[in-house]
């Protein structure tokens, strides 16, 4: 079916606090649109009330027809204990919904009661059915194996009907949230963040799945290529100028059309400000000297003539006349607000000592885990070198990452750490900011020769303040975890920097500012990425791609 959404004049955010207003957006077959903004500008909080889980502060959500299927698929691939690969994917795809409100409907046939005063059960059934049939959860459990073996998801190791998602890697676990999304069959989809944790393979899959879709698209992604290639609008959530705007054309358009309207903004308010201070300034001085002139027209003339202090009197009315008059002028200004400076994460990475020339050696090393087997490996990583490492999920990088690093010893070979080796990491589960703890609890662990008022300063500087230090790790959102991993890296010194899928959960300003951060770095940097515009940005000495348990130099 062919759907569309129609948003008009909507707020969203929280009791306390709204995030945007005034939002109009309409949804059409076709349509891929990318909403892009700063963390906490509230993007995720847009799809959900697009996606009917959240309602709006202010304004209307309306769909045509009005039975359409809109699927929202958060940002984290939520593993609920207990649950197989084939309960997740219904569950993503909307079938474990359209089943339970079909079986609801069909006890509703027995029992009357069950429903709504004046519905009629039938009539709820018919509508459950349809739905369920439009979910495509009828043949869903036929079509699910084929799907999983063409995205490499190995049938014998990933059985859907007894294979609990809490046992996949993150990458599998991506792998089979793309999985959920290609076997759905939503007239309108919601994505929030759907490229985390895909692999090279998986983001082209995402690309042609999304540019094939009949259907609208609303999605929100960090990865540049991806927008660059995906979608027809975008749709900025400004939270500094608060303001809401949709840009035509593709995402490179709208970086540029975004930095024109930035800087006509500038000049806008610079000329009016320079014509407002100049009016001032001429009112003042025209205020001063009508006073100038009362006063001296007040003075008795030592002759008394009253011809001159007329004549005084007339020359100071003639100057509050003008100054009336400029007054007026400022009046009937167009006031021009001041673009608000936006938010901008700015930070470096702390340095260390030197290290040995020498970083790493591995000399025929193997590593094996079950069946999977990495190497033999030789190679050598140089003090100041700079290393992007790519390779599909499961192909063994962060096992690579764990050999070259000295956090496995090889089951064959040799594998050797330089010295003075300091290493500061930003791993993929940002297991530095895990668990039940305060933030700011863990922070003074890893720095604790720092007092808490300059732990609490530098994480205020990257945008987590009082109500983020002292919440629980585990509290924070992805993006804000990535955040303090960041602080952290400009607390304490390094001289090896491993950086393993640094962007993921960051917005895109920050990005940007993390890559203006590498270009200064003059450490050693082993950076694990699959973000194709941060390859071609981050100067890079050496290339290595992992895959089949093997590397080449590339």
């Amino acid at each position: 079916m062919t759907a569309t959404l129609v948003a008009k004049n909507v707020a969203g955010g929280y009791a306390h606090r709204t995030l945007f207003e005034g939002l109009d957006v309409t949804v059409a077959p076709g349509d891929v649109i990318g909403v892009v903004g700063a963390n906490g500008a509230g993007k995720s909080t847009l799809l959900r009330i697009l996606g009917g889980d959240l309602a709006p502060l202010d304004g209307t959500i309306s769909l045509a027809p009005a039975d359409a299927f809109v699927g929202w698929l958060p940002q984290e691939h939520e593993r609920v204990p207990g649950e197989t690969v084939a309960a997740y994917t219904a569950r993503r795809a909307g079938c474990t919904e359209a089943t339970q409100a079909m079986d609801d409907a069909a006890a509703a046939l027995a029992d009357p009661d069950l429903v709504a005063a004046g519905d009629d059960p039938a009539d709820v059934y018919a509508a459950a059915l349809d739905r369920w049939l439009a979910s495509g959860a009828a043949d869903l459990e036929e079509r699910l194996p084929a799907v999983l073996a063409d995205l490499g998801l190995d049938t014998d190791a990933v059985r859907p009907d007894s294979t609990l998602m809490t046992a996949l890697s993150g990458g599998q676990a991506a792998r089979v949230g793309l999985a959920a999304l290609m076997v759905s069959r939503f007239d309108i989809v919601l994505l929030d963040e759907p490229t985390n944790d895909l692999d090279l393979d998986g983001l082209a899959r995402l690309e042609g799945f999304v540019q094939n879709l009949r259907g609208g698209v609303v999605l929100v992604s960090h990865d540049r290529e991806f927008l660059a290639r995906s979608v027809t609008r975008v749709l900025e959530l400004d939270l500094a100028q608060n303001t809401t705007t949709v840009f035509g054309g593709g995402y490179d358009s709208y970086l540029e059309e975004r930095e024109t309207a930035r800087r006509h903004r500038r000049e806008e308010y610079e000329e009016f400000a320079e014509k407002k201070a100049d009016l001032v300034g001429r009112a003042r001085t025209q205020r001063e000297w009508s006073s100038q002139g009362v006063r001296n027209a007040m003075k008795k003339s030592p002759d008394n003539d009253k011809i001159r202090r007329k004549a005084a009197a007339e020359s100071s009315e003639k100057q509050a006349q003008k100054v009336r008059q400029m007054e007026s002028r400022i009046a009937r200004l167009d006031e021009v607000v001041e673009p608000r400076k936006e938010w901008s994460l700015e930070f470096t990475i702390g340095s260390a000592p030197r290290s040995s020339s020498v970083i790493a050696t591995l000399d025929d090393a193997v590593v094996r885990q079950g069946n999977f087997v990495l190497g033999p490996l030789s190679l050598q990583i140089d003090a100041g070198e700079r290393v992007g490492i790519t390779g599909p999920n499961g192909a063994g990088k962060s096992t690579f990452l764990r050999l070259l690093l000295g956090r496995r010893e090889p089951d064959e070979g040799r594998a050797s750490l330089g010295a003075n080796v300091a290493i500061g990491e930003i791993d993929q589960a940002r297991a530095d900011f895990a668990g039940t703890g305060k933030l700011v609890d863990r922070f003074e662990q890893r720095v604790p020769t720092w007092t808490t008022a300059d732990v609490r300063t530098l994480l205020a500087k990257f945008g987590l303040r009082s109500d983020h230090v002292d919440r629980p790790v585990d509290g924070l959102s992805p993006g804000e975890r990535t955040r303090a991993g960041l602080a952290l890296l400009q607390a304490v010194g390094t001289n090896v920097l491993v950086l393993d899928e640094p962007t993921n959960h960051l917005d895109l300003a920050a990005i940007e500012q993390l890559e203006q951060a590498l270009d200064s770095y003059d450490g050693t940097l082993l950076l694990v990425t699959h973000d194709r515009r941060m390859l071609e940005n981050v100067r890079l000495d050496r290339s290595l791609h992992v895959e089949n348990g093997r590397i080449t130099e590339g």
